[in-house]
């Protein structure tokens, strides 16, 4: 049996996301921006799929972006930001858990002289409340806070900061990375009440190099990539139309998210009863949000019973797929010992899988504990 428990790092593509990116090679593959009947069908392709993204975000298509992933859209939104509204203030608020493509923009700016508060996060890998009222002044122009956590699967309080930058009267706006929450957690822009929103498509089984930022109307932005003005001039380049319709394929086959959520929670909640009794089992994520569950196997090296599971047909990973080689810089952050970080395994689940394939993941780990530890 192979079984598939990494669908924090990419999910594999629906048969409905499939044809709609065979369709834009070889059926709609005109470029929307050309004037002539096959461009236009192009155009009517790309304005339906904006739509469709608008819809799962509860905004109006004319806020929706479409870029080349998860990166790119928190790019966009940070340093457009910063270039916006950079002589209103020089304060920016983040947290220390945050995905690279987030982290790494905030080191630039800390180079070019701008403030950058990295707050910390508890035991549960939360950002506290407090923390934001705290941090967040008339001086600040921009907090961005992922909505859920990519290793731990901690939702992070994105309405709280909401509400500090509203009292403290700042000129700053709002991004979230929803990149693992988009699909999975039910939301809607005006319910989170954040200005810019990035989602992915390779996270919700569509396909990878397609994503989008939700910029809320009336939010000025200064674009960074440069050319023939598509995007409204936020984002140039030819839209690549296959990642596009493969994207809006996989929102509209996303299903009842909440439905979906509560399966996924008796598969998490099934594989944690079969290791009950593993007394060197610990775990790391939070209650909460059911498609990411961090463990460690304290004595076996993550790497170790990583390769195991995989020779078993079980594939998990060792964190993010962002971060690989290095010591997980979230589970440090939220104060565990370096025996449980190195111990630690992410298995992520999607709502394909199965409680025989959960069954049989703890199966492995039971048999992983027993002949791992005699040669660890």
């Amino acid at each position: 049996m192979e079984c598939y428990f990494d669908n924090s790092a990419t999910t594999k593509p629906t048969q409905a996301v499939v044809d709609a990116v065979v369709c834009a090679l070889t059926e709609n593959y005109g470029n929307p921006s050309s004037l002539h009947r096959v461009g236009d069908a192009a155009s009517a392709k790309l304005e339906e799929s904006r739509a469709t993204v608008a819809k799962a975000l509860g905004c109006m298509p004319e806020e929706v972006y479409f870029t080349s992933g998860g990166t790119e859209s928190n790019n966009i939104a940070v340093m457009g930001t910063v270039n916006a509204l950079r002589r209103r203030g020089n304060r920016i608020v983040t947290s220390c858990v945050e995905h690279p493509s987030v982290l790494e923009c905030m080191k630039r700016l800390e180079e070019e002289g701008f403030e950058v508060i990295y707050l910390p996060v508890d035991k549960d890998c939360r950002v506290s409340k407090e923390s934001l009222f705290e941090s967040i002044n008339d001086r600040t122009i921009l907090v961005s806070l992922m909505l859920v956590n990519n290793e731990v699967g901690s939702v992070q309080p994105v309405r709280d900061a909401a509400d500090a930058i509203k009292r403290a009267g700042a000129p700053a706006l709002l991004h979230t990375d929803a990149v693992q929450a988009f699909g999975k957690l039910p939301f809607k822009a005006s319910e989170i009440r954040a200005d810019l929103i990035t989602v992915s498509s390779h996270k919700i089984h569509g396909p990878k190099g397609a994503g989008a930022l939700y910029v809320k109307k009336g939010t000025r932005l200064v674009p960074y990539v440069l050319g023939g003005g598509q995007e409204n001039g936020l984002r140039s380049g030819t839209h690549g139309m296959p990642g596009i319709m493969g994207l809006a394929a996989a929102v509209s086959d996303l299903g009842d998210i909440a439905e979906n959520g509560a399966r996924v929670d008796a598969l998490k909640s099934c594989l944690l009863n079969c290791l009950a009794d593993q007394e060197n089992l610990v775990v790391n994520s939070p209650e909460g949000f059911p498609y990411i569950l961090n463990i460690s196997l304290l004595g076996i090296p993550s790497e170790v019973l990583r390769n195991f599971l995989s020779e078993s047909g079980v594939y998990v990973s060792t964190g993010s797929a962002c971060s690989k080689g290095h010591r997980s810089y979230v589970l440090t952050a939220m104060g565990l010992d370096n025996k449980t970080i190195d111990s630690a395994i992410r298995v992520s689940f999607s709502r394909f899988n199965t409680k025989e394939e959960t069954e049989y993941l703890a199966e492995c780990f039971i048999k992983a504990n027993k002949m791992l530890r005699k040669t660890n």
